[in-house]
């Protein structure tokens, strides 16, 4: 169906995917004709999707593919059975994974700069991007999420600049299992950490540590893996055939940080043991320390000054839901945050606990990643929430589909809890959860909300209800 007005035709079946309204804006700026589909959003991607400006069905309908597109971008939320997927496969349509379009219509003409690790992706992948901006590099990007300092997740960039991408170890569609990152032709990759998650695809630590020297293997001699120094992504070191190098706050890391001053976050950095800038992140957490050090490693190695670095490091203003505040009144604060494999819900509580000293910190909880519900964490959840002063668990995202012996105990995690000092309640709905917050707040409290999805539309009825009472 293609004509000389547009490279192509795409439909993106689950364009509300974070990544996936990131693909279609890049489609949108190549110049291709683009529509999608999706159930019901909400924010910030509803927002997002409708920035596009595209015909969007918001229900999934073979009749969404009758205007006949080249190809159809289909997300990894997608399965078997969904009536979209159904007809293409029907038709004998053209279906390419997400990570499998930029592959072949985005990267190959670009540098490309992989963020990967366990945690910290989005943050570093955004400031990354936005430090090569601020200096001059022109980059073309890929976050997943909204980041504060561009109007879009994602922009193409010239053919031939830097390419920041966010590189996922996540399968890539229900027909393409294989990590996405293992499509995104890294230049350089840079690895934030390495722990256990997504255990519905992985069995245990062993595959996902394959699954990462598998990208690896892909960086052409001339380029280079950037490895986290301080925690087990400095493993990788050996299985590269690449140049190396290390960030992080470890006394032989090549990037190497040193905090001078903790209050005001001021942070030292010193390449192969020279100073090279100071800069002082606007992020709090040494979790985003170190996100700053990789950032500052890939801007340095890419030649940019480190005036420029520090400059842009330091008016960095984040991405949303990323330690995100939504409401501040009567002496309260709200705080949006994606936080759910244990070690980044106790870095972000560590976070807010810097950021916020000598307040009441109440964390609500929705346990809803696929490792998450069950209890493959229960133990390390114990000391992920230690550093607050209250945690409500939510209720389990399906938790009808998990067997109850394989399902996340919140009442054993909150008699724990209340063993070591922390008031903990599970609770059975968020209406519950925003009724008692709201019946027990006081002006010094902090009010951090954890979740990799929706929570049951908890941010807009705590809004609601703080509008209603003013």
């Amino acid at each position: 169906m293609s004509d000389k007005k547009t490279p192509g035709y795409a439909h993106f079946s689950g364009i509300g995917g974070t990544g996936m309204v990131a693909g279609a804006r890049l489609a949108l700026e190549a110049g291709w004709a683009v529509r999608g589909s999706d159930t019901p959003l909400y924010p910030p991607t509803s927002h997002m999707v409708a920035a596009l400006g595209v015909p969007v069905a918001y229900a999934y309908d073979a009749a969404n593919l009758a205007w006949n597109p080249d190809v159809v971008v289909v997300g990894n939320a997608l399965s078997r059975g969904n009536p979209e997927v159904e007809h293409a496969l029907e038709r004998r349509m053209r279906i390419m994974s997400l990570p499998e379009w930029l592959k072949e219509h985005v990267l190959r003409e670009r540098r490309s700069i992989v963020i990967a690790g366990t945690h910290g992706k989005t943050t570093t992948a955004a400031l990354t991007a936005f430090v090569l901006d601020q200096c001059g590099l022109a980059p073309g990007f890929f976050i997943g999420g909204q980041p504060l300092d561009f109007a879009h997740s994602a922009r193409l960039g010239a053919p031939g600049a830097p390419f920041v991408i966010e590189g996922d170890e996540y399968d890539s569609a229900f027909f393409d299992k294989r990590a996405k990152f293992l499509h995104y032709l890294p230049e350089i990759a840079v690895v934030t950490s390495i722990e256990f998650d997504h255990g519905d695809i992985y069995a245990d630590l062993a595959e996902i540590e394959t699954a990462f020297q598998r990208m690896l293997r892909q960086i052409p001699r001339s380029g280079r893996l950037i490895a986290c120094a301080d925690n087990h992504a400095a493993s990788l070191l050996p299985h590269v055939f690449s140049e190396t190098a290390t960030y992080g706050f470890a006394p032989d890391a090549t990037w190497r940080g040193e905090v001078v001053d903790a209050a005001t976050r001021r942070l030292r950095v010193y390449r192969e043991g020279v100073f090279w800038c100071e800069c002082k992140p606007a992020l709090a957490g040494r979790h985003n320390q170190q996100n700053t050090l990789a950032a500052v490693a890939v801007a340095g190695i890419l030649g940019a000054s480190p005036e420029a670095v520090a400059n842009a490091v330091r008016s960095f203003r984040g991405v949303r839901r990323r330690m995100e505040v939504f409401i501040e009144v009567g002496g309260i604060t709200y705080i949006d945050d994606f936080a759910h494999h244990p070690t980044a819900i106790r870095e972000t509580i560590a976070a807010a606990r810097e950021r916020w000293p000598n307040r009441r910190l109440r964390v609500l909880f929705e346990p809803r990643s696929n490792t998450t519900v069950t209890r493959r964490f229960q133990t390390e959840m114990t000391e992920a929430f230690a550093g607050a002063h209250e945690v409500w668990l939510g209720p389990i995202y399906r938790g009808e589909r998990i067997p109850e012996a394989e399902r996340l105990d919140r009442d054993a995690l909150a008699a724990t809890l209340c063993g070591r000092g922390v008031r903990c309640r599970a609770a059975e709905s968020v209406e519950t959860i925003v009724t008692e917050i709201r019946a027990t707040e006081a002006p010094g409290d902090v009010v951090l909300i954890l979740s990799n999805g929706a929570f049951g539309g908890i941010h807009a009825r705590f809004q609601e209800t703080h509008a209603t009472s003013v």
